[in-house]
């Protein structure tokens, strides 16, 4: 299983199906979740019959792909998640040269270089050895200048506008890409 190495104020683990209760822990905020389904809380159902399946699809510990528990080190806290799995995990033809990042924090460690700094460290150690590998992608909304923010930071340019769609519906996207070395 690939390790993601400690940053200077953060560490990892990667999610099971047994840590439902941090994902729903995240989702309990409408500000967190106004980019994603328009501020509605995820319900403890919803995150075992839709997230928990779902996460399955892409989990690949010896891959370094699934959702990656983000934790400060200095006193422990949990402050949300970083996701990396294939881009079109979900369809018939999962991409094998581009990988799809994507993060969820709580919205009081906002604003604080958290995400960028996980989304580095996650992303830098699950691509080391994958050559394969041409492209790391993030979709946004829009609107959501704080995830396009971290994309910028990660060095991503935006691609396009689109309909993204996915298991969970529709939705008008940015799509943004890295060009790996």
């Amino acid at each position: 299983m690939i390790q993601i190495p400690a940053t200077s104020r953060l560490e990892f683990s990667l999610l099971s199906a047994d840590d439902a209760g941090l994902l729903f822990e995240v989702d309990q905020d409408e500000e967190v979740m106004r980019y994603l389904n328009g501020g509605q809380r995820s319900s403890m159902e919803q995150i075992q019959q839709v997230m928990l399946p779902r996460m399955a699809k892409y989990l690949v510990p010896t891959l370094g792909f699934g959702i990656w528990q983000v934790c400060r080190l200095s006193d422990q806290a949990y402050l949300g998640w970083v996701l990396i799995r294939p881009m079109d995990f979900d369809t018939d033809t999962p991409a094998s040269d581009d990988v799809e990042i994507g993060w969820r924090f709580k919205r009081a460690y906002w604003g604080q270089g958290y995400a960028s700094e996980a989304a580095k460290a996650v992303a830098t150690a699950v691509l080391a050895d994958k050559p394969q590998v041409h492209y790391l992608s993030a979709i946004a909304v829009e609107d959501n200048l704080g995830s396009i923010g971290v994309m910028r930071k990660l060095g991503m340019q935006f691609v396009k506008k689109y309909r993204h769609r996915d298991s969970f519906g529709e939705l008008d996207a940015v799509l943004y890409r890295l060009k790996l070395a």
